[in-house]
């Protein structure tokens, strides 16, 4: 992430060639999943089903019963949904975003209304988005949307209005590349991830002289009729790098006439550690927005779980006697404020001082803690993987009762009586998988701050790695002590 372009560009090849000694894995050259993914429409047909899915989830959300544990949407989007997403994450890459069911029904609304201004220039950014990302975070917590079926029915359906307003109007991919709080977490989540959309052969891209995969395929003779679009994301493939505004809708795929871009292996996270040219993106060291969002996205996960156990409510308590405040609102922005702006500043900023100090880096301090906000990412992840997986695995079979009782009040019993005591897998399978995912998250940032402080201060690189390397473990040991600590069992017949 330094700020000279050329240094360290080839880096990230050079890690790739170091683990991959063959050619990398390619999803799209597998059997059956291959020529799923290679066929034109197969993002329409695995949207749908998610789609119907959704609309099953606004309707029961709004006319089914008002028990959260009893409900499709409160059950799928709180229990289901959250964990699914970070385990597919994990274990492939962006795959929810490539099954969309709002990027479904923009697509046919785009059939009839075509949008015509282009996005603000001075918003082309993340900030909006992260402070969409912590609106969400905040108004679950203050709404308590886990226990409202009601509310989770129109958050739903408000993202579909949104994505259809602001798809309505502005031209490409806006919503999902500015605007869409779920998309940046799964942008910023997948850069951990094994897979990414990329150029197999860059060789065939310097002779390719149409650049269909960014501007689309268009008809023999007419510049005008578009046959298969390009990446609406601005993502040139020849110049991409990683994840990052990547949603996997394959339309540069769908786009290339030499065949020549796949779904490739890739050592995870290694985008994180090198600071090249992105198409789209920029440079990382730049970009102030995504750097905000990574501390979000790590500090945000800290948050979110230590709002759902035992001692968050005895810090409420005391902050409302101390204070003489009795808004739950106004003790939360304070907690909010605490967890995403103070502390974040308190441990980055005294630990780029630090490896200033210590190791005598020149760099100056922002653009220092610009720099190792990315290599917390993967300690973020470990907790979001630890917290959802924790409500995944534990109510792992609550759609088996509540999909017979959907059933059941229809008047057509063909699953039989719900089975309201099927809940999950017990806590003590599911705790060795949270230490897990917190002790993979913990050697991922450790590994990427221990490569920036080698590229920081060389000789000095443990003077450099010290600072940073006891901001993950800090985290880490907060991150383990959530997890001990009693949780609520949120959307549950065990816990409401």
């Amino acid at each position: 992430m330094s700020n000279s372009p050329n240094p360290h560009d080839d880096l990230e090849g050079d890690l790739s060639e170091d683990l991959f000694e063959s050619a990398p894995f390619d999803l799209l050259r597998t059997p059956v999943i291959g020529p799923l993914f290679r066929w034109r429409h197969s993002r329409t047909v695995l949207a749908f089903p998610l789609l119907l899915v959704s609309l099953a989830m606004i309707l029961h959300g709004l006319l089914g019963p008002t028990i959260s544990p009893k409900n499709l949407a409160t059950v799928l989007t709180w229990v289901h949904f959250r964990g699914a997403l970070v385990l597919v994450i994990l274990i492939a890459g962006n795959f929810f975003c490539m099954a969309c069911p709002f990027m479904l029904v923009r697509n046919v609304m785009r059939r009839f209304i075509h949008p015509r201004f282009n996005w603000p220039r001075h918003l082309r950014s993340k900030w909006i988005a992260v402070a969409l990302f912590a609106l969400i975070l905040f108004t679950y917590e203050l709404f308590g949307l886990w226990s409202s079926p009601w509310l989770t029915a129109w958050i739903i359906t408000g993202y579909f209005l949104a994505v259809l307003a602001i798809d309505g109007l502005f031209k490409h991919a806006t919503f999902c590349k500015f605007l869409c709080p779920i998309g940046q977490f799964n942008f910023i989540a997948s850069t951990v991830s094994p897979l990414e959309v990329a150029v197999r052969d860059h060789e065939v891209c310097s002779g390719c002289h149409t650049k269909d995969c960014i501007r689309g395929r268009r008809a023999h003779g007419s510049d005008l009729v578009v046959l298969q679009r390009g990446c609406e994301l601005a993502l040139f493939l020849p110049e991409k790098v990683g994840n990052m505004d990547c949603t996997f809708c394959l339309d540069c795929v769908h786009a290339c006439p030499h065949d020549n871009v796949g779904i490739l292996s890739r050592p995870p996270a290694t985008e994180l550690m090198t600071d090249p040219r992105r198409s789209g993106v920029g440079y990382f060291s730049r970009r102030k927005d995504i750097a905000a969002l990574a501390l979000l996205f790590c500090f945000g996960a800290l948050l979110n779980a230590f709002a759902m156990v035992s001692p968050a409510y005895t810090v409420e308590t005391w902050l409302s006697h101390v204070l003489h405040i009795q808004s739950q609102g106004s003790i939360l922005a304070l907690l909010f404020t605490a967890f995403l702006v103070i502390e974040p500043a308190m441990l980055l900023g005294g630990a780029a001082w630090m490896t200033r100090e210590w190791a005598g880096v020149t760099r100056a301090w922002l653009p220092l803690v610009l720099r190792y906000a990315y290599a917390l990412v993967p300690l973020g992840f470990g907790m979001w993987l630890a917290h959802y997986g924790f409500h995944f695995f534990t109510g792992l079979y609550t759609i088996v009762p509540v999909t017979q009782n959907v059933f059941a009040s229809l008047g057509w019993p063909i699953l039989g009586e719900p089975r309201w005591m099927l809940v999950g897998l017990p806590k003590y399978v599911v705790e060795p998988l949270e230490i897990g995912f917190l002790l993979l998250g913990l050697a991922g940032s450790l590994f990427i701050t221990w490569h920036l402080a080698e590229e920081d201060a060389g000789p000095r690189r443990v003077q450099a790695f010290a600072p940073w390397a006891a901001v993950c473990v800090l985290l880490f040991l907060a991150s383990i002590w959530l997890m001990t600590q009693p949780m609520d069992m949120r959307a549950t017949m065990m816990g409401g």
